[in-house]
């Protein structure tokens, strides 16, 4: 959540927000035909959520999926009253994608992103430890990234393919081999997610039927993450929760099984260190969080620690500064 006013949504607005969700480059028309509106409303509904930010549209590449570069979770511990500006620092910087902070110890989260492990530690040494104010820093590396968010479909019943599959302990498929075109493909994607075919053709210098092609097979891909953005509070949850989890190598398997099935959770990974699941969920309110912990982590077994935590400010979603 952010310190700016969230826009209140009526009926209407979660209908288009419903039809991008699964759809995010539908067009006006195809909207306002699936719910019953004429297509200028879409388009004037979908300019006023867009327009503070709160409700965007984003495209990128899944590193961890591709096998590029290295994913790491930082937890920054702050002096006291520094909390807000290492958070605003780490925000502003190209390399994190996450940042926010939660109670607890006067610490920042951040997810970032490196090229190499010597980039990591030029980091997190010489960047994140020099900035001022910082006490000290923990580290994790992500070693599998199982859920995002955009697996997390509060507007669906059906999960993902990629939720399904974490449900059912199978691993992903091979990724796709992504060429120069794909990626300048999705750099395009990343300025403007709902850029026409012919557009993209044009921009590319190819035909429309070759960047009608390759959309289509990097969208039916996992490693493409094409989608509606909303934050959730603006969707009804804003009730935020970080976890970690020490699960015994044995369960952990089954563990993430068993998390994967839960709605709520929209961010899972397995890292380094003594606590091996990392997570985040969405929820209606403080009752709503409360039943989750205490329904599935009491039901999770080999769990030899868990810590939770409420999301106070998120200054960095997905990769864009709050």
């Amino acid at each position: 959540m952010t310190a700016e006013a969230l826009p209140v949504l009526d009926e209407v607005d979660h209908q288009v927000l419903r039809a991008l969700h699964r759809d995010p480059r539908a067009g006006f028309a195809e909207v306002a035909a699936a719910i019953g509106v004429h297509e200028r409303t879409v388009a004037r509904r979908l300019e006023r959520m867009t327009a503070g930010g709160h409700v965007r549209f984003s495209a990128s590449l899944v590193p961890e999926y591709l096998g590029e570069g290295i994913t790491a979770e930082l937890a920054v511990r702050c002096a006291p009253g520094r909390v807000h500006e290492t958070a605003l620092a780490l925000a502003r910087r190209p390399e994190t994608r996450s940042v926010e902070v939660a109670t607890g110890a006067l610490e920042v989260y951040a997810e970032l992103h490196a090229p190499d492990h010597e980039a990591l530690l030029a980091l997190v040494d010489t960047v994140v430890g020099r900035m001022e104010g910082v006490v000290d820093i923990h580290s994790g590396v992500v070693l599998r990234l199982l859920l995002t968010a955009a697996d997390w479909a509060p507007y669906d019943d059906e999960p993902t393919q990629v939720r399904r599959l974490a449900m059912a302990g199978v691993p992903l498929p091979e990724p796709l081999v992504v060429d120069e075109l794909d990626r300048a493909l999705v750099a395009l994607l990343h300025r403007d997610a709902r850029m026409s075919t012919t557009r993209l053709a044009r921009e590319l210098r190819v035909g429309e039927s070759t960047a009608r092609r390759r959309l289509a097979r990097l969208m039916t891909s996992h490693v493409l993450h094409l989608r509606l953005h909303a934050d959730p509070a603006v969707l009804g949850y804003p009730v935020e929760a970080r976890f970690r989890l020490g699960v015994a190598h044995s369960r952990l398997d089954a563990a993430v099984r068993r998390l994967a099935r839960e709605p709520a959770v929209r961010h899972l990974v397995v890292t380094t260190g003594g606590a091996a699941l990392l997570g985040y969920s969405s929820h209606r309110d403080i009752g709503d969080l409360h039943a989750f912990t205490t329904r599935v982590f009491a039901g999770l077994e080999g769990v030899t620690s868990a810590e939770t935590a409420l999301l106070m400010r998120t200054y960095k979603r997905a990769g864009i500064a709050g």
